[in-house]
């Protein structure tokens, strides 16, 4: 069994999109494509996701796109360095701008494909490019700017701890 970019990398994560540890969470799981260019994942919204009737909420879709294209952005990093997902020191990204454009209405309770991969050059700002698929079916589409960043200080920044 293939262990997840998540479960590699951070296993005690707690967010609420990606974090194996956040038994609330989402707990998505990302891996490398077997066209060695995308990072893809799977996901079935929940009905508590709905947004209009039968419809999965758009604001579900962004989580996903975020979460996913930071996953697919930390990957990218790992293998520009020559190192397998997980090997210390961690590489981490964070979000420097998520958008997100809605193509088609995308239905609740159907697996969606998030397939994404790294724009361009490989650097401590990194372009990433999403799609989501409902079956065969593209609704929506992610452009995000990932940042290297070292969050060891992001809590104590935040909440001077």
């Amino acid at each position: 069994m293939t262990l997840s970019l998540q479960d590699l990398v951070m296993p005690s994560g707690v967010c609420f999109g990606c974090g194996p540890a956040n038994k609330q969470g989402l707990q998505i799981k990302s891996f490398w494509d077997a066209d060695d260019v995308h990072v893809v994942m799977m996901h079935t919204p929940d009905e508590k996701f709905i947004g209009w009737p039968k419809l999965v909420y758009g604001g579900l879709l962004a989580m996903l796109v975020d979460c996913h294209s930071m996953w697919t952005a930390m990957a990218y990093h790992y293998r520009a360095e020559g190192r397998n997902a997980g090997t210390l020191p961690r590489i981490d990204c964070v979000t420097g701008s998520l958008g997100i454009k809605y193509i088609k209405p995308t239905p609740i309770g159907v697996p969606l494909l998030l397939k994404a991969r790294v724009e361009g050059e490989v650097s401590r700002k990194s372009r990433v490019l999403c799609e989501v698929y409902a079956g065969d079916v593209l609704t929506a589409l992610g452009d995000s700017l990932a940042v290297r960043s070292d969050v060891s200080h992001l809590t104590q920044a935040v909440h001077g701890q």
